[in-house]
């Protein structure tokens, strides 16, 4: 096919005609550094001269070289532009066309792997439940910044052992088979917080009916609730104000997870706003481990020692007045939970029917192989993202059927079988047939790409029917998967790897020097560029406004930070900069500077390479062995520029820095 494809392309007059216009070009102006013997770079362009099939990287990396306007080298001559232009258009069609050969002959892209963020929450979506298992998996390679790439990511037998650890503990916690949980329902007054009790009243303020106003933002001085014995997802009600504050909210942090060395690991459960005036009731759910507590911390106040050194009472500075808590869970609709429905469905796999659940059928020895053939068919379509034969399921079947005549529960027994679907192939790897795409694969390539998850319900039905293929039906898809919150993975993801993100932790800037620098800073700095690209997306807005637009997303931390009155509070609402602002598009934005600094200073270099690789897609290739960092003697320059202006006019750097 690549033959009959390059066959095709040179019989037609235009291309016999750009042929010898190549031919002409490559001998004026290539071939006397690029011949036969001793090729500059190793690339010889002979072929090119005898109608030779050419390489597509070759091809690509001529092309490449004539677009940046690096071939021919300044110091020789050089073509006229249209000249050059037609030798650019063929090198284009002809690179096109050896891609869509190999693309005929082998497939579109590489067999990949699904990336530990995809592992994760296909396991989320498949099992229903709130596993975090990407820390059991090691980091997973990359390519061109991005860690989905098939070229880069490898698999081995430790991978393959860590996946069969993440799939035991996420069936852990699918499959309950043992009586509900009992679900606790409490209402109280943070006085029953260890801080509330141990600080005096400048700190923590009482008020009527048991509420408390907190006026410190010191880490010790956070109000800690709750030690909460049982895993599950909690409801938390918190009723709060500011107080003090002069019309305007207070913001405050829930943290959930362990508090100090003991429980788990705390994560952040959200910043909220406590409104002036009338109290809000604020309202969320998160995922608790066994040992987890609640910490309540207000934002931006003052430190208790500012508030214990004044000597003032009371304390006249804002606050944040919380009247009240509530805890309510483990939330449990239904027992068994949808997570154990989804792979047991009605069959009950205890030794005997638990008394409330009377509607519940015991599987019988007799039945114990056919029940676990359909439970295993059933979850097979979904694992693999598609109809499944009997075929396909024997293996797992026949390990099941092992296990069950071994004296294995029937539980144990489909576990096992289970936990072989979690790491099979079809399951791991994102397997499509060269040639067109059939729908099955365009569903997963929706799915992935939008939400780095797997297709639900409605996606898997569609390509089922045959329908992904029609125009509409696709747009209407993509329009859904993009209006889901699910897309918020697709933000979060692509700018993490675009535009380095991802390495917002890799430098903390100097707490004397930034004093402003701050948790709530840093998260509101991912949080802009993540709605911001939102919004481009979303509104269909001109690629242009990465670079420069006259809006950004902004809250009262990051307005603040920016210099941009008249924006208070947690809230991110679209806000437009004033006109003299030298902010808009993603180059000026907090987070992209700090991910480009090294800590202490602005580093010019950093920013440069980062331009010339994230925006432009010309990456610089790295230093030679040879190349130093700015010389110490910087007599005459006052500033970074002038130093950088030294450093590249010497002329072995100035090679690489001219670009």
């Amino acid at each position: 096919m690549k033959l009959l494809l390059s066959i095709t392309f040179f019989l037609t007059p235009w291309c016999l005609q750009a042929a010898g216009d190549v031919k002409s070009f490559v001998e004026g102006y290539c071939i006397k550094c690029h011949g036969a013997e001793k090729p500059k770079g190793d690339l010889s362009l002979e072929p090119l001269l005898e109608d030779k099939p050419s390489d597509e990287a070759v091809l690509a990396k001529v092309l490449e070289q004539l677009e940046k306007g690096e071939m021919p080298p300044h110091n020789k001559a050089q073509p006229a532009a249209e000249e050059k232009q037609a030798v650019v258009d063929w090198l284009q069609e002809k690179v096109l066309a050896q891609k869509r050969a190999q693309r005929e002959a082998g497939g579109r892209v590489i067999l990949r792997r699904l990336n530990r963020v995809e592992y994760e929450n296909t396991l989320c979506d498949l099992l229903g439940v709130t596993v975090h298992v990407k820390d059991l998996l090691p980091p997973d390679a990359t390519a061109g910044g991005f860690d989905n790439v098939g070229e880069a990511l490898h698999t081995s037998s430790f991978l393959l052992a860590r996946y069969l650890e993440a799939a035991e503990e996420a069936l852990d916690q699918a499959i309950a088979n043992g009586p509900a949980p009992k679900s606790q329902q409490k209402h109280v007054s943070i006085t029953e917080a260890y801080q509330v009790k141990q600080a005096n009243e400048q700190v923590f303020r009482p008020g009527p009916n048991g509420q408390i106003t907190m006026f410190s933002s010191s880490n010790w001085q956070a109000a800690t609730l709750f030690w909460l014995d049982q895993r599950g997802r909690y409801r938390f009600r918190i009723s709060a104000s500011a107080a003090q504050s002069g019309g305007k909210p207070v913001v405050f942090s829930c943290l959930t997870g362990g508090n100090g060395t003991d429980g788990p690991k705390p994560e952040l459960a959200g910043y909220f706003d406590a409104p002036a005036g009338t109290p809000a009731v604020i309202t969320f759910e998160a995922f608790m481990e066994p040992k987890a507590t609640l910490t309540i911390h207000p934002y931006g106040l003052a430190t208790a020692h500012e508030i214990e050194k004044s000597g003032t009472a009371p304390w006249p500075g804002p606050g944040l007045a919380i009247d009240w808590v509530e805890m309510e869970g483990p939330l449990n609709e239904v027992w068994p939970p949808p997570s154990h429905q989804r792979l047991f469905g009605s069959l009950k796999q205890a030794p005997a029917k638990l008394p409330s659940q009377p509607d519940r059928v015991e599987v019988q020895p007799e039945n114990a192989a056919a029940d676990a053939g359909k439970i295993l068919s059933t979850f097979a379509r979904r694992a693999f993202r598609r109809p499944v034969s009997d075929e396909e399921i024997t293996p797992y079947t026949t390990l099941t059927a092992k296990r069950l005549a071994q004296g294995s529960t029937f539980e144990q027994a489909v576990r096992a079988g289970l936990a072989g679907i979690l790491t099979s192939p079809e399951f791991l790897f994102l397997r499509e047939t060269p040639g067109r795409l059939d729908d099955f694969a365009l569903a997963s390539r929706l799915s992935y790409f939008l939400w780095s998850s797997m297709p639900d319900e409605e996606l898997l039905t569609l390509a089922e029917q045959g329908k992904l293929h029609d125009p509409a039906t696709l747009q209407a898809q993509l329009d859904r998967l993009l209006q889901s919150p699910k897309a918020a993975a697709f933000a979060e993801n692509f700018t993490g790897q675009w535009l380095r993100l991802r390495e917002i932790d890799a430098t903390e800037p100097g707490g004397q020097l930034y004093p402003e620098f701050d948790d709530m800073l840093k998260v509101s700095m991912l949080r802009e560029v993540q709605l911001f690209f939102q919004e481009v997306l979303r509104e269909n807005l001109p690629l242009t406004n990465f670079l420069a637009s006259d809006f950004s997303m902004l809250n009262g931390r990051l307005a603040r930070h920016y210099g941009i009155p008249n924006v208070d509070g947690w809230a991110f609402h679209r806000t437009p900069l004033p006109p003299e602002s030298h902010r808009g598009g993603v180059l000026t934005m907090a987070a992209i500077l700090k991910v480009t600094a090294n800590g202490t200073n602005t580093s010019p270099v950093l920013r440069g390479a980062w331009v010339l690789d994230r925006i432009l897609g010309m990456p610089p290739k790295p230093p030679p062995p040879t190349a130093g960092s700015i010389e110490p003697d910087i007599r005459g320059a006052t500033t970074i520029r002038e130093q950088l202006a030294k450093h590249r006019n010497v002329e072995s750097c100035a090679s690489c820095h001219v670009k």
